[in-house]
């Protein structure tokens, strides 16, 4: 399974185990609870409060779980999405079919989940009335912008595992990619993230964590008033 297993997480979720990086894509203390807790809840529906056309990129897409939920929410909102995932080592589709997801999400979200896992990498696909994804199977750390985006899912594997993604140069190039208002969302509140993000140009702000985490990361182009 290209170096990718199965681990169960606390929440009744699931997520996969990269032997290539020796850890996980999500928190082993509930994949579903971490993706809702730190990029919907802490960083969708904040961006939510004052738009509803939103551009999102996610670095590190995975399990496409985040983009599932995002297009699940957005429907709720009545919001459109158009939603950029880079991953340089995509699952297969068995690989994520594996998974469970199609039975721990709502039916929506699964059926959602499942069109993204599907959707060609090849240009934009509409998932729904209210999401169009696309796929990027790209180095980020080569790979240089060309759209501006309201919101970034920094999703790549912890500062131990995969240090180079969490450079001051990287966090600069998301910086200058976002909108006004924009903001970064990430489950890490290393000091050293947090450093790097402020000497990109962020606001940083320590947010209460997902279970077995203190804190998390939501880091705005603008101070927020």
């Amino acid at each position: 399974m290209d170096g990718l297993r199965v681990v169960p997480t606390a929440d009744g979720s699931s997520t996969l185990y990269s032997e290539r990086f020796k850890a996980t894509y999500h928190s082993v203390n509930g994949a579903l609870t971490e993706s809702m807790h730190v990029f919907i809840k802490s960083g969708f529906e904040a961006i939510l409060q004052n738009k509803k056309n939103v551009d999102v990129l996610e670095i590190g897409m995975g399990t496409c779980l985040n983009a599932a939920l995002t297009g699940w929410v957005a429907q709720m909102y009545g919001a459109r999405v158009h939603y950029t995932g880079i991953e340089l080592f995509p699952p297969t589709v068995e690989v994520l079919n594996s998974t469970g997801y199609h039975a721990v999400l709502e039916p929506e979200c699964a059926e959602l989940w499942e069109k993204i896992v599907a959707a060609s990498a090849s240009e934009p696909v509409p998932v729904s009335t209210w999401v169009t994804v696309s796929k990027l199977y790209v180095d980020f750390i080569g790979w240089n912008p060309n759209n501006m985006y309201d919101l970034v899912y920094f999703d790549a594997f912890a500062p131990d595992d995969q240090p180079e993604m969490w450079s001051i140069e990287n966090f600069n190039k998301l910086f200058n990619a976002l909108k006004p208002n924009g903001a970064l969302v990430t489950y890490s509140a290393k000091g050293l993230v947090k450093q790097n993000l402020r000497q990109a140009g962020f606001y940083v702000e320590r947010l209460a964590g997902p279970p077995g985490k203190r804190h998390m990361i939501r880091a705005w182009k603008n101070e927020p008033k």
